[in-house]
């Protein structure tokens, strides 16, 4: 009976120490071992056996990426504006034994670090570019933690502002002037639109004109050449009309085909006068009608088979 006593003891120490000497590391972590109250070694994912009541466990962190919210937090702009920031960090361990001894408690101070950097980075703009500058004020802010955090083997990955939130008054004073700006935006976009319209008509009116005076100097070019054609057309004709009167004159009988013409046009004319009124002045040279007509007579009995006009038939007289 004390044997089964004894062995139960044994084993449920031998447990107990598997208990305190065996460790298994979960994937993405890192134990820090202490022997005997100094570091010892960092174990990483896996299973370990450590010395019994030699080592111990002393910090266990995680390998991976964590997200920190940073608590809101009032800054002064440039221009004496108070502003209410938030935001969260992302941070990673890289050096397990550095995390552990480097600093007491790396989080904290990390936290207290992004705010009073971010207190700093919001005092050197103005209200107006806290809004624009979000991502400048995020990477300087990563840019001082990543620095100050390097000996506590801990890597800043970046920091996002989430919110920016002004007083109430300073929101009003904001939309009034948003407001404002869009309605002046919107009266220069009016009018300049009235003045690209008058600029648009004005250079129509040019064109206009330009056209009319163009249109009007070619209509003037057309009709002084077919003036000037015209004309020519007409002498043209007219000389050959001579031309022909001149071959005509040099042939036979053409001669006495002028005179019986002239005598002709002259009797026709003379009767028109007599048509005109009742009275009308009988020229002075009477005889030479007579001669006229008796010359425009002789040529129609020539034409009728009687003898010309030299044959001497005015004996009678």
């Amino acid at each position: 009976m004390e044997t089964l006593i004894a062995v139960g003891a044994i084993a449920a120490l031998v447990i107990f120490v598997l208990a305190k000497t065996a460790v298994v590391v979960p994937q993405q972590s890192a134990y820090i071992v202490e022997r005997l109250g100094k570091y010892a070694d960092t174990l990483h994912a896996g299973f370990h056996i450590l010395m019994p009541f030699v080592d111990r466990i002393a910090y266990k962190h995680s390998l991976k990426e964590r997200a920190i919210d940073i608590q809101e937090q009032i800054c002064i702009t440039r221009d004496n504006v108070q502003v209410g920031v938030d935001g969260v960090l992302y941070l990673q361990v890289l050096d397990a034994r550095r995390a552990s001894y480097g600093i007491g408690n790396y989080i904290f101070g990390i936290s207290q670090l992004a705010q009073t950097t971010l207190r700093s980075e919001v005092g050197k703009i103005d209200l107006d570019r806290t809004f624009e500058e979000r991502a400048q004020m995020n990477a300087s802010v990563v840019s001082e933690l990543d620095l100050a955090s390097d000996p506590w083997g801990v890597k800043v990955m970046r920091y996002e502002i989430k919110n920016i939130n002004p007083p109430q008054d300073v929101l009003t004073a904001m939309e009034k002037q948003m407001r404002a700006e869009r309605e002046k935006r919107a009266v220069i976009l009016e009018s300049e639109g009235h003045r690209d319209a008058a600029i648009n008509e004005a250079e129509g009116d040019k064109q206009k004109v330009i056209k009319e005076s163009e249109a009007a100097r070619l209509r003037q070019i057309n009709e002084a050449q077919g003036e000037a054609e015209a004309i020519e057309a007409v002498a043209r004709a007219t000389a050959e009309g001579l031309r022909q009167v001149a071959a005509a004159l040099g042939s036979p009988g053409g001669s006495e085909a002028m005179q019986l013409r002239v005598a002709e046009q002259y009797i026709r004319e003379f009767g028109n006068l007599a048509k005109e009124g009742n009275t009308f002045v009988v020229p002075s040279n009477l005889g030479d009608i007579a001669s006229m007509i008796a010359l425009a007579t002789g040529f129609n009995k020539d034409k009728g088979g009687s003898p010309s006009l030299g044959s001497g038939g005015g004996s009678g007289s």
